[in-house]
């Protein structure tokens, strides 16, 4: 939204009203000099500006209504919700029934033992391994 070169100017009136109504508002004073560096504001900023200038009791209630025009006019943004969060790495059922099945007979068998813990530290096992624990289960026959 660039500034207009129209000799009316509501939002720089209604600015160098709120400077003079409150001379030492921080909020008021760098709204003040970001709309005389960029000729614009943004939505928000133009709504905290309403919302002082309709405390003025001498402005003119035709000034505000004309801000509250602009406000109404620009657009409203609104920020998307982030996505769901995914494990990386989600557990097969299917390779941990194998392990609990293997070390239920065999509580001791080493391979199996590491592979537990690959499989408990959310490691993900390639597909030779869950191949290697298919050839335990029929070796074993558990």
């Amino acid at each position: 939204m660039t500034k207009k070169n129209n000799d009316l100017d509501i939002v720089n009136e209604v600015l160098e009203a709120c400077i003079m109504a409150y001379p030492v508002s921080s909020f008021v004073i760098s709204i003040y000099q970001q709309y005389q560096k960029r000729g614009s504001l943004s939505k928000k900023q133009l709504q905290g500006l309403y919302g002082k200038a309709s405390e003025i009791e001498d402005l003119p209630p035709a000034k505000l209504a004309t801000l509250e025009a602009l406000i109404k006019k620009m657009p409203t943004r609104f920020k998307s919700e982030l996505p769901e969060t995914k494990p990386l790495y989600e557990k097969e059922k299917i390779v941990g029934e194998l392990i609990e099945a293997i070390l239920a007979k065999y509580p001791q068998h080493k391979r199996v033992l590491f592979f537990q813990s690959k499989y408990n530290n959310n490691h993900p096992l390639s597909a030779i391994e869950v191949d290697e624990l298919k050839k335990f289960k029929q070796i074993l026959k558990v």
